[in-house]
């Protein structure tokens, strides 16, 4: 029997994905979509108060999976600290329960889910590793489609439309500098540029982070950590020295190369 189409925006709490969402349900009704969404209870308070004052302006409910583990907890489960090469808290939280989801959508309810990112045309490297990860990764394949690339004007000014014209104040984050909004701040796929923000807008969540990667040192004796530096282990206690020693300004200045979690944007 033919499954009928349900599209399914992945709803991250970042602008673009609202828009995305806002755009989808426009062209094909509240009763067709989906606004879904991973919860790693490490995300910023105010991601959560931006992605209710979204959905409520779209009028659609969020779908919400969680695991009920933190990444925290992820990674002693698997007695491996998730660093910017590789991370088991997005495949655990992130991956794992999207792929159930969908999985779910197809052999419970007949539906054929359609995904929509809110990926822009500055990261379209990060599209075709979807698109494969999806073609690949499910029992069949999942379509994938990018609207920010392939429907709408590249000069379109997202963030203006949703505190502009909707009325929505964008989530914090964005106004303190971070590229991304991952976990609140404490993303383990964040690099040497990552923490030097964390550190100089939340050093207490600085310190949380660089406590957990010392607890988890400590309980299972090995010489980790989240950051590399010269290809071995550089750990957040001897960054923040580095930090307050030589300035945070100086360390702000180059990018990271590290990717961000597979459905966030």
């Amino acid at each position: 029997m033919t499954r009928k189409n349900v599209h399914v925006a992945m709803y991250s709490g970042g602008a673009s994905s609202a828009y995305v969402a806002y755009q989808m349900v426009q062209k094909y009704g509240k009763e067709n979509c989906i606004l879904f969404f991973t919860n790693t209870l490490w995300e910023d308070e105010d991601n959560y108060r931006f992605m209710d004052e979204v959905a409520e302006y779209i009028g659609l409910e969020i779908t919400e999976r969680i695991d009920g583990r933190t990444p925290e907890e992820v990674f002693y489960d698997y007695r491996f600290l998730g660093n910017s090469r590789l991370a088991k808290c997005s495949e655990e939280l992130k991956v794992y329960q999207t792929i159930t989801f969908l999985e779910d959508l197809r052999d419970e309810q007949n539906l054929e889910p359609i995904l929509y990112f809110g990926i822009g045309p500055h990261e379209k490297h990060r599209a075709i590793n979807l698109t494969e990860f999806y073609n690949h990764r499910p029992v069949e394949p999942i379509e994938t489609r990018f609207p920010m690339i392939d429907t709408f004007s590249q000069d379109i000014n997202v963030k203006s439309i949703i505190e502009n014209e909707w009325g929505i104040k964008l989530p914090r984050m964005y106004n303190l500098g971070f590229s991304h909004a991952n976990c609140g701040g404490r993303c383990v796929r964040g690099g040497f540029q990552h923490y030097a923000q964390l550190y100089k807008v939340w050093p207490d969540r600085y310190l949380e982070q660089e406590e957990m990667e010392e607890n988890f040192r400590k309980h299972f004796d090995k010489n980790v950590s989240i950051l590399k530096k010269d290809g071995g282990p550089f750990t957040l206690k001897e960054y923040r020295k580095q930090l307050e020693n030589e300035g945070v300004e100086k360390f702000l200045k180059s990018p990271d190369d590290t990717v961000p979690c597979v459905c966030t944007v």
